[in-house]
């Protein structure tokens, strides 16, 4: 079985599983943050491609733009991944797979040299190795005097050398098995 007939199969089973997850998420999304519930972003994407990730919006702003904050139910969404379901439809659309890199902003992954720009060659991905072992990112970079010098040195090599291990061993069972680590780790481990 090809990854891309896997990811549609995979992708078109959970949104007809659970599309009335994806509808009560998109909606309480909507009443809690007074917007259409979609957040659209630019990520990198294969070969180094920019694209538009789909996510439930959690974060309300106020009228002045400066008071920024994630809401109750904006958590909710955030500790189950169910933010993430949209992208469901960016692996329907080929632009993501369901294990790879998870896709990051501009300025971190195309920026990288030599042998590392092998994780371009991937696909991105609902989840990963390194999406795993950080599953608790947020909270580990708010313990940091400094986030971003964090998430610079130690974070993110630390992804990239996950990924690039994931480049060099993916498979399928491989990946079968990072699947169902996500649903233990999303669903059944301690919050």
């Amino acid at each position: 079985m090809t990854k891309r007939f896997f990811d549609i199969i995979f992708s078109l089973l959970t949104l007809l599983l659970f599309f009335w997850v994806v509808l009560i998420s998109w909606l309480l999304s909507v009443i809690d943050t007074h917007t259409n519930g979609i957040f659209i972003q630019e990520r990198i994407g294969q070969f180094g491609v920019p694209f538009k990730i789909y996510k439930l919006r959690t974060i309300q702003i106020s009228s002045s733009s400066e008071n920024v904050r994630i809401s109750k139910i904006g958590q909710l969404l955030r500790n189950y991944k169910l933010d993430e379901l949209p992208q469901f439809f960016n692996v329907l659309k080929g632009e993501m797979s369901i294990v790879g890199p998870r896709p990051d902003l501009p300025g971190y992954y195309d920026l990288l040299k030599g042998e590392k720009r092998k994780i371009l060659e991937l696909k991105p991905g609902l989840t990963s190795l390194a999406s795993l072992k950080y599953s608790t990112e947020n909270y580990l970079l708010e313990k940091q005097a400094s986030p971003t010098i964090y998430n610079d040195r130690v974070i993110f090599p630390d992804k990239v050398q996950l990924n690039l291990d994931y480049y060099y061993h993916r498979n399928f069972w491989g990946d079968v098995t990072i699947i169902l680590k996500t649903i233990w780790v999303t669903f059944f481990r301690k919050k």
